[in-house]
């Protein structure tokens, strides 16, 4: 169940994931606490639904709204840097967090609020350093050139963009073909040139001077598309052929009779990019005609480090493309934690039912996010947590929490330490709906449980 929690915080929001699993721990212990002491588990669940309503909503009334602006990305660029702080690709923070910037930026449409994730791959490739990592204005396509000779760099390139085969059509029904002397060989072999140069001509009638296929074709076919001065490349996957159509605003070709001028996509550049030492190369499709569609390609030293370093990515793109859809936001360091308890106390004394001790439980639930913080920076959890709070009630300022860099800084705004308000909303949401659901369950039982 937790892993479905976090699951669907990952999916809905991309980030936090790990606010869900601490938060609901802690909402558990403190639960365990409250049945011991005799409190039915309705009465504890109903209480912590309660709590959860107070803290979402004086969330609500602490939220901050954040400029979203192409002309502006620094306080954005803030915000990644937030997100990546707990990752291990910190190190490289400030290029990965502009990375994940541009790239939303590239594909958001600020005026309906929306963010289409499909027009931005992400590539990764292993046996390079976490610097070299780039955000490519176009596609990268993990294919070369399909014939060693043919040119390694095209401009002005228009594309056909092919998912049928090169090669001779073929019956649809099963048969043999019975080859019986050197004229039969020698006209068959007519027969497949033919049909093969029919098929370059009608490409190259189109207008088209770069032939992408999603299917192979045999070496006959290569050696006759280097002939004819048509450059090729082959076994392009269906995921890459749909966005190489998106990003140069061609159409996918079925077959070659179909093959027009209109269909064809253009880009200002495609070129092959090759890799140090391993000799691995890549094709680069740049200055499209539809110039939002980006790659974003990342490069480590070990498939573990670059799958870490997509994630990361995922979360910190992901944290931008909430602030587009949603600019409200509290800050971090668990000072909203911390101000989201002080209320939900507040809300557990004027309640009068037995549910207040479950709602002064989830307070204390919530405090156990700036101790983690505290604990993990190496500060003293209870010392720390309780000098903070009596700052937050004396002074009134929600944004003080952990100085967890020892920056002498408690402030999070000076400190630019930003969390999304949807993204804490979702947090406490789903970690109270975990807790409830397994509140209600009366008793487990394992198979072979009662046997003798």
């Amino acid at each position: 169940v937790s892993t479905q929690s976090t699951g669907s915080q990952d999916e809905e929001i991309g980030d936090g994931t790990t606010g869900v699993v601490v938060l609901a721990g802690a909402l558990l212990e403190q639960a365990e606490q409250l049945l011991e002491r005799g409190i039915h588990p309705i009465r504890i669940s109903d209480g912590y639904e309660k709590a959860a309503r107070v803290a979402v909503d004086h969330l609500d009334s602490i939220a901050d709204s954040f400029p979203v602006d192409n002309a502006d990305r620094e306080p954005l660029i803030k915000v990644a840097l937030t997100t990546l702080g707990s990752k291990i690709v910190n190190r490289c923070g400030r290029k990965f967090a502009e990375m994940a910037v541009d790239a939303i930026l590239s594909v958001a449409d600020l005026e309906r609020k929306d963010v289409s994730f499909d027009l931005i791959k992400i590539e990764c490739k292993t046996g390079g350093n976490l610097e070299d990592s780039q955000l490519v204005k176009g596609v990268i396509v993990d294919k070369t050139m399909s014939h060693s000779q043919m040119p390694k760099e095209l401009k002005d390139v228009k594309l056909a963009i092919l998912t049928c085969p090169f090669e001779p059509p073929k019956p649809k029904t099963k048969h043999n073909l019975n080859v019986g002397s050197v004229e039969d060989y020698n006209s068959l072999y007519a027969y497949e040139q033919e049909k093969f140069v029919e098929m370059i001509n009608k490409v190259k009638d189109s207008g088209a001077n770069l032939a992408i296929c999603q299917w192979g074709f045999d070496d006959e076919a290569n050696h006759l598309c280097l002939q004819n001065d048509l450059p090729a490349v082959r076994w392009v996957g269906g995921p890459e052929i749909e966005l190489i159509a998106i990003a140069t605003g061609g159409r996918i070709v079925p077959r070659f009779s179909e093959l027009t001028s209109d269909k064809l996509g253009f880009a200002g550049s495609v070129r092959e990019i090759g890799f140090g030492t391993t000799k691995d190369r890549m094709l680069v499709i740049e200055e499209c005609h539809n110039s939002r569609a980006v790659t974003l390609f990342l490069r480590g030293s070990n498939s573990m480090i670059v799958a870490e370093a997509k994630r990361s990515i995922w979360d910190a793109m992901c944290v931008i493309r909430n602030l587009v859809r949603d600019n409200r936001i509290v800050y971090g360091g668990g000072s909203n934690e911390i101000s989201a308890a002080i209320s939900v106390y507040d809300a557990a004394d004027k309640n009068s039912s037995i549910e207040q001790y479950a709602m002064r439980a989830f307070g204390e639930a919530l405090e156990s996010v700036p101790m983690a913080l505290a604990e993990n920076s190496g500060l003293s959890p209870f010392s720390t947590l309780a000098e903070v709070k009596s700052r937050q009630i004396k002074e009134g300022n929600p944004r003080l929490g952990i100085d967890c860099m020892d920056k002498g800084e408690s402030d999070m705004r000076v400190q630019h330490v930003i969390e999304t308000l949807i993204g804490k909303k979702q947090q406490i949401m789903l970690a109270t709906q975990l807790v409830r659901m397994i509140l209600k369950i009366d008793d487990v039982r394992s198979p072979g449980e009662g046997e003798e």
